[in-house]
């Protein structure tokens, strides 16, 4: 019977999401908000979401499971 493999440590996990999506949404802040001053904050954040899901989907979350699994 072979063993499970082990399960990432969630809290590790969160801390390096943090780690990568706190200056992923600052930089996209400071390039939106400039753009769209005159703009309601649900229409800055509207365009601003999918940004960072796409962002944390595709590169982020990915890169942290392959690259940084040893920190897990």
């Amino acid at each position: 019977m072979t063993p499970k493999p082990k399960a990432p440590n969630r809290i590790r996990l969160a801390l390096l999401v943090f780690v990568f999506v706190y200056p992923l949404v600052t930089a996209v802040m400071y390039g939106i908000f400039p753009l769209t001053t005159h703009w309601a904050i649900w229409q800055r954040t509207l365009v601003m979401a999918p940004i960072i899901v796409v962002m944390m989907v595709f590169v982020i979350v990915p890169f942290i499971q392959i690259r940084l699994k040893h920190l897990l």
